[in-house]
């Protein structure tokens, strides 16, 4: 084995310089895939990220126990190629696959292939305290908190070096598809022995060695991620091409541009106002779904006057949904009332939405006794996600309309990364966010009104924790008929429509484009980018 010698900081090796030029010259091979990512990574380990940006940039190094069929809701074996479920629900045993390689970086060559140390690493990294790279990177692990893992979990256990065994504390019927999430990604546990010996834990986060079919490169800050075919790939679905190329492009119209010129072969985030044109370029293949996903603003209820629900639905009611619909989502997306979307099971459509009513609105504030003109602040997102074209616009619509209740809201934003962290703090009075679905069951968008995910630093932005909601939502985890826990997120939502933690602006639908020339690739209900199995014709 041997150690890393690389620095701790991200390398910018010349191969960057190289590929930017490229980009730049529209010069892509044949063989090097390009796309048009929106934004920069925090890093490259999904455990310690929330966002679909780092996602997808961590995305092509590595595996989990279980996948998603590409482009599907449906579960399939990944390093795990079976498993059991006790009788009780509470124990989980894994089968892994023997003869899969880790990735080489500079300065580390794996002396040994994966095995059931790595899925111990991986999750107990994420679950105990005293783990040696607990706090590395800023020791956050938001998903495996905020979903109950932290406290549900009671062991994972090297059964053998091919077989991992998990155990819980009480039942879960989430816990397979939860696997199947970028945060359950697996690790190389003889890398991070080999950077804590060499006293450079930081560079695990920042130089990523998974068993994906990608490997990693080099990362240049804010501007070109390199990975390159992993030919000792496992998978069914290896990369058909030889490089693979992140051009992070935060601009949608530069994008554009892009695509057009043959700089990208595949883009997300377009701009509604440009669909109709690029739907008529025989250049250009445009895919849609609807949107596993929810836009919502957030009430922070641990805050004055936000902790009176009179106040929360009296904003809910001073805002014109249907207006940024029409003016921001430009027909691609539907008023949401709920906060899973339509397409997924357990929908309540029998809850009411709430009526745009101004008056209504300022009778319910002097009700609660807010006294006019009522000074907050509302945050919007600096970034254009699928569930939200165009967060400044909606904000400055909003900001109109509650100045029409006697409320001033003063518009605040920040870096995408500081903006989350901030919000996930609770700094915020209100604040704007959204969520795109991970997993496809409905306990993956109810977790964010969890009481676990109301901590601080959690993703229940609105900090609101309701005993009868949070029961319904632990409960839900324990039962195996579906039509059970159906009932209760009918109940749930119902619950969330009279408390107003947040107002539900709209589920919407998902454009990607790309060239012509690109053939296999499959659009995600997730939002997930991802390129094995995707090959230029």
């Amino acid at each position: 084995m041997t150690t890393s010698s690389t620095s701790a900081r991200t390398p910018r090796l010349a191969a960057t310089a190289v590929a930017a030029l490229a980009l730049c010259a529209g010069a892509a091979s044949a063989k090097t895939l390009v796309y048009c990512a929106e934004g920069s990574p925090e890093n490259f380990t999904p455990s310690i990220n929330t966002t679909g940006t780092s996602f997808d940039a961590a995305r092509p190094v590595y595996d989990r126990l279980v996948h998603f069929k590409r482009g599907s809701t449906e579960t399939e074996p990944g390093l795990a190629e079976s498993w059991s479920v006790s009788p009780d629900g509470k124990t989980y045993t894994f089968k892994l696959r023997a003869g899969v390689k880790f990735h080489s970086v500079p300065g580390f060559t794996p002396s040994r292939d994966f095995n059931a140390d790595d899925v111990v690493w991986s999750f107990e990294r994420q679950w105990k305290a005293d783990h040696p790279y607990a706090k590395v990177s800023g020791g956050k692990y938001d998903y495996f908190a905020d979903m109950g893992l932290k406290d549900d979990l009671a062991a994972v256990e090297k059964v053998d070096p091919l077989t991992v065994r998990i155990v819980l504390k009480k039942p879960n019927v989430t816990m397979i598809p939860n696997l199947a999430m970028d945060f359950a990604a697996i690790h190389s546990a003889e890398y991070a022995d080999a950077l804590a010996k060499a006293g450079k834990l930081p560079q695990f986060d920042q130089v990523p060695v998974g068993t994906g079919p990608f490997s990693f490169v080099t990362y240049q800050k804010d501007a070109v991620i390199r990975y390159k075919a992993n030919k000792a790939y496992w998978g069914a679905e290896k990369a058909l091409v030889d490089d693979l190329v992140y051009a992070i492009t935060p601009d949608a119209t530069a994008r554009y541009a892009k695509l057009k010129t043959g700089e990208c072969h595949v883009s997300g985030y377009p701009r509604p106002a440009d669909l109709p044109e690029m739907q008529k370029d025989p250049k250009l293949k445009v895919v849609s779904m609807p949107g596993l996903n929810i836009a919502y603003w957030s009430f922070n209820t641990q805050k004055p006057p936000f902790d009176k629900k009179e106040v929360r639905q009296a904003l809910t009611m001073a805002i014109d949904k249907a207006a940024i619909l029409k003016d921001v989502y430009l027909g691609a997306g539907t008023a949401a009332k709920n906060l899973i979307p339509p397409t997924l099971w357990g929908y309540n459509d029998k809850v009411a939405e709430w009526p745009h009513d101004p008056a209504k609105a300022r009778e319910l504030l002097a009700k609660a006794g807010v006294k006019t003109p009522l000074e907050i602040d509302l945050w919007y997102m600096p970034v254009q996600r699928p569930y939200n074209p165009n967060a400044k616009r909606i904000a400055e619509m909003m900001q109109a309309d509650l100045a029409k209740v006697g409320v001033n809201a003063k518009l605040v934003t920040y870096e995408w990364g500081e903006y989350r962290k901030r919000l996930q703090q609770g700094e915020h009075l209100t604040g704007m966010l959204g969520w795109n679905g991970d997993n496809g069951d409905p306990d993956n968008f109810f977790f964010l009104h969890g009481c676990d995910a109301a901590r601080p630093g959690g993703q229940n932005l609105s900090k609101w924790c309701h005993k009868g909601f949070d029961e319904k939502l632990e409960k839900a985890r324990t039962l195996t008929d579906n039509k059970a826990r159906a009932k209760l997120y009918e109940e749930m939502q119902l619950i969330e429509r009279e408390e107003a933690p947040d107002f539900k602006i709209a589920h919407s639908v998902v454009f990607e484009v790309m060239r012509a020339e690109v053939s296999g690739y499959r659009q995600s209900p997730f939002n997930s980018h991802q390129f094995n199995g995707v090959e230029l014709k």
